[in-house]
Order: structure tokens, then C-alpha cells, then sequence
């Protein structure tokens, strides 16, 4: 919330003229009072003393101009006193003339000096007051991008600053601040002086407003109370341009943002069909050599050969289907189209089945399966998390070296079933761990092998639409290697 500092020396500064010089004549009548109760009591008609003290007060409380006619006001009374009620010039003595003619010249110098100190002092506090809300509005305005705010809070300063009504007009966007919004007037002469070919600031007046065309296009409008001074006008009209500047740094900083979102996307675009066409054009020559060398030569070669051909055909499709799969499955999850069941379903099962399909693809690695008491069985979806485990086998099997040993464990911990994958392969800097499940990504050590960096972002999308988890650790036993845990809730009992 902004600090707002208000100008307010007393309610003498909210009267308008007629209240301005009645306030000095009550004075004046004050004054002759207390001139009267002195002379009652010294029986002197030297008590221009009193007067003096009135146009002092005058001075000071309602400014110069009912300073002056105070002191006029109170010569004339004083003179009555002075001669007794007779004006003739034979009752007039020599010392009556110099009293006579020093209360007049002390009287208008002192309601002038005070008048000037204290229409000095309004105009100081006045540039104090804007001063501070330039400082504050500046302040704020560099700590946002938000363009509305930034008008919005524009609008609040510059009425503050003004001590009455602001505006600020951008396109069909309108921020009022201060005590109701503009007249129509005032509007159209906005809309006007916004609609003008040349870009320069530029400020008018319209029906007691002062309306100005700011740089970033937008208008801004303030009506001051009292009119501000040219010092006073010249600090709104930088507040002003300080929030033009504000709202364009705003502007440019969103519009940067999404040159650089359309950047990242365009990178992660070439990226993905890069490594899209890489991945299916893989399998599919070989497929495709495959195939036709037994269409060609099929009754060439022995049984052994065409035992070798059929199956790398199969693991190949098999390569592209879980390619395609893992696709589709990114799909629905970013779409949220992704309904998975919540069952209770034979963990033993699904791992051992998911550990079958890798015996063709482990080559000389060792796959081995070790299911702990008590977590045989999950609440779950089965299919889904036969995908999200053979999407972390298979990046154990691609990672770890020949002859390197997988083992797929499971236990009971609080209340969920662990699955866990631990590897032998380099595993990745520790700084990177974080970074593992998210789209796209991949690891260091990853980047000269084909992928596409989607397998571990399904394996957290899938593991907490079943209500589970996914996490790595680097394995604390062994010189390198990767541990992977998937968790789902324990049957309850």
C-alpha cells in the first residue's frame, strides 16, 4: 500500500476568497476587543499593539492580500482612538502623526513579510508533498511488470501528488483515481490528444484539468487543489513521465518474455523432431533390411539367419511402439485426458511380466528380481505402471555396460510399496538430479545416445495420477550408478 502524505496545515487553507478576508475582519474585531479591554485598563491610546498582533495573525492564518486589508481596517480604528472619535487635523499633535504614520508601514510590512512566509511555506511543503510521491511512485514502479498495475498506481500517485482528481487513458483502458472519474469533456480532449500523429509529450488544458500525452501513448490527466505552481507542475508531469516509462519497460520486458518462451519453444521443437526422426528412423531401417533381405534371399539363408532377421524385426517394431506409446502418453498427459484406475493389482505379476520383455534387449547385462514380503501387491493402475517401470528399465538397460547386473527390488515403507531400479551405469552429476524428471530433459551423460528426454517425465506423470511418486538417487554402494524408486500405496488391510 502506498504512503500517501497529505498537505493539510489547518481548515483556513480550504476557504475560498470571501471566507478569506470575513476570517480577517473577525479578527480585526478581535483585535479592536482586545485593544478596547487595554485601554480600559491603562487608560493609554497607545494600544496599536493589539492591531499589529491581529495583522500578524492575519498574515499567517489567510495570506497577504486579508493581511493588507486587516492593516487597513485596523489603521482606521486605530486613528479613532488615537484622536478620540475627532478627525480634524487641529486634533492631531506632532507625536500623534508619527505614531499615525509608523502603524500603517510597520502594519503592511509585517502582513507582507508573514503573507510571504507562509505562501512560501505551502508552496515548499506542496513540492515536498509531490517530491515524495515522485520518489515513491518511481520506487514502485521499477519493482513491477505489470503494465495495469503500473497505471493503476499511476493514476493513485498523481492524485495524491495533485491533492485532488487523476486519470490515466490507455486505448479503451481508463484508472481513475481521487474523488470520481472525469467529465466526458475531459475525455474526449484525452482521446484527441492521444489520437495525434506526433509521438512527443505533450500537455493542455481542458475544463480545469491538465491533460497530458505521455511517450508510451497512453494520456494522463490531473486537476489539482489548489493549482499547483510551475515547480509543482513541471514534478506531476515527470511523475507522469515516469510512469509512461514504467508502463513502456513493462511492455518491452512481457514482450522479451515471449520472444524468449517462442525461442525456448522453437529450440525444444527442432530438438524433438531431431531426435523424433533419429528415433524412428533407426528402427525402421533396420526393419526395413531386415525385411527385405528375407523377401530377396530368404530362401538363401539358413534357419539360424532368418531366426536373426525375424527377430530383430520384432524388436524393432516393438523399439517403435514403445516410442510411439511414450508419445501418446505425453499427450494425454499434458491434456489431461489420462483416467487411470486405482485398483488393487499383483505387483509380482507386472514386474515379472515388464522383466521378460528386456530379455531380448539386455544382451549380456543381468536382470534380477527380488519382490520383499509384504509387497507383492499395490493399489494402482497395472497397465500404467508397467509403462512407467519399463520406461526406467529401459534407460537402466541402455546405461549400464555388458555384463553389468540390473536388480529390480521391492519392499514396504510407510504405508507404500517401493519398486526400486538400481544400475551400474555412470549415473549422472549429482547438480542434475532434480532436473531428471522434467520434459525433454537429459542428462550430461545421456547426450550422445538417442532419446528424447519424455521416458522419466511420463514415469512422474503416471506415478502421481495413481496417487504415487518417482524419485533417483545416485547409489551410495557402489562407484557409480543410478537408483530409481517408484511408490504406490499399500493395500490397506
Amino acid at each position: 500500500m502506498t504512503r500517501r502524505v497529505e498537505f493539510s496545515p489547518s481548515w483556513f487553507g480550504s476557504l475560498g476568497t470571501p471566507g478569506r478576508y470575513a476570517v480577517a475582519f473577525v479578527i480585526v474585531a478581535i483585535s479592536t476587543g482586545a485593544a478596547q479591554l487595554l485601554h480600559e485598563i491603562t487608560h493609554s491610546t497607545r494600544v496599536g499593539g493589539a492591531w499589529l498582533v491581529g495583522v500578524l495573525v492575519t498574515s499567517y492564518l489567510v495570506g497577504s492580500g486579508p493581511g493588507y486589508a486587516a492593516a487597513v481596517i485596523s489603521f482606521v480604528i486605530y486613528n479613532f482612538y488615537v484622536t478620540g472619535g475627532h478627525f480634524g487635523f487641529e486634533h492631531y499633535s506632532p507625536e500623534d502623526v508619527l505614531v499615525l504614520l509608523t502603524f500603517p508601514t510597520v502594519a503592511m510590512l509585517m502582513g507582507n513579510l508573514t503573507g510571504r512566509v507562509r505562501d512560501e511555506a505551502k508552496r515548499a511543503e506542496a513540492r515536498a508533498l509531490i517530491t515524495a510521491v515522485l520518489f515513491e511512485g518511481t520506487r514502485e514502479f521499477s519493482a513491477s511488470d505489470d503494465a495495469g498495475l503500473i497505471r493503476a498506481r499511476l493514476a493513485d500517485h498523481l492524485a495524491a501528488a495533485a491533492r485532488g482528481q487523476a486519470f490515466v487513458l490507455d486505448g479503451e483502458v481508463l484508472c481513475s483515481a481521487g474523488s470520481g472519474a472525469p467529465e466526458p469533456m475531459v475525455l474526449s480532449a484525452a482521446q484527441a490528444l492521444a489520437a495525434e500523429a506526433t509521438k512527443e509529450p505533450r500537455t493542455v488544458e481542458a475544463a480545469g484539468w491538465r491533460v497530458r500525452r505521455l511517450a508510451s501513448g497512453a494520456v494522463a490527466g490531473w486537476r489539482a487543489e489548489p493549482a499547483p505552481d510551475a515547480d509543482e507542475e513541471n514534478l506531476l508531469q515527470i511523475l507522469a513521465d515516469a510512469g509512461a516509462a514504467a508502463t513502456s519497460r513493462a511492455a518491452l520486458t512481457v514482450a522479451k518474455a515471449d520472444a524468449e518462451a517462442r525461442a525456448r519453444t522453437e529450440d525444444l521443437r527442432n530438438a524433438l523432431l531431431s531426435s523424433i526422426s533419429h528415433d524412428l528412423r533407426t528402427p525402421l531401417a533396420a526393419v526395413l533390411a531386415s525385411a527385405s533381405s528375407l523377401q530377396e534371399f530368404g530362401d538363401q539363408f539358413d534357419a539360424k539367419t532368418r531366426h536373426d532377421l525375424t527377430a530383430t524385426i520384432q524388436e524393432e517394431a516393438e523399439r517403435l511402439n514403445a516410442f510411439v506409446t511414450n508419445l501418446l502418453n505425453m499427450t494425454r498427459l499434458e491434456g489431461g485426458a489420462l483416467d487411470p484406475a486405482s485398483a488393487v493389482f499383483d505387483l509380482a505379476e507386472v514386474v515379472d511380466r515388464t522383466r521378460r520383455r528386456f530379455e531380448r534387449l539386455r544382451g549380456q547385462r543381468k536382470i534380477s528380481c527380488t519382490l520383499g514380503e509384504g509387497a507383492d501387491v499395490a493399489m494402482g493402475d497395472p497397465v500404467l505402471f508397467e509403462v512407467a517401470l519399463a520406461n526406467v528399465l529401459e534407460n537402466a538397460v541402455r546405461y549400464s555396460p555388458e555384463g553389468a547386473t540390473i536388480a529390480l527390488t521391492s519392499f514396504p515403507r510407510g504405508g507404500q510399496v517401493v519398486v526400486q531400479v538400481t544400475d551400474e551405469g555412470p549415473g549422472v552429476p549429482e547438480s542434475e538430479l532434480g532436473k531428471l524428471f522434467d520434459k525433454f530433459y537429459r542428462g550430461s551423460g545421456a547426450r550422445r545416445l538417442p532419446g528424447t528426454g519424455l521416458g522419466l517425465s511420463i514415469v512422474r506423470g503416471v506415478m502421481q495420477g495413481m496417487g504415487g511418486q518417482a524419485s533417483a538417487a545416485l547409489r551410495t554402494d557402489a562407484p557409480s550408478g543410478m537408483v530409481m524408486s517408484l511408490m504406490l500405496p499399500a493395500v490397506r488391510v
